[in-house]
């Protein structure tokens, strides 16, 4: 049986759902205010390319706790 995931099912599994099963879904997971600010920004969005070219996405910047911690 093939299974498929939505593009946004598979962000939110990452992010919000990885958070819950962590318990740590009032600190992580989403984007609130008085959460942890953990943020990837890639050099295109996901939602607007093919789907084959998702694997070329390159990191341009990470956040850790609401602080630069990587820029390309």
């Amino acid at each position: 049986m093939n299974v498929k995931v939505t593009l946004s099912e598979a962000l939110r599994a990452y992010t919000k759902w990885s958070a819950y099963a962590e318990s740590f879904e009032k600190d992580l997971g989403t984007l609130e205010p008085g959460k942890l600010a953990d943020v990837v920004v890639l050099d295109r969005n996901l939602f607007k390319v093919p789907t084959d070219e998702i694997r070329f996405a390159k990191v341009t910047l990470t956040m850790a706790d609401g602080k630069i911690v990587y820029k390309r």
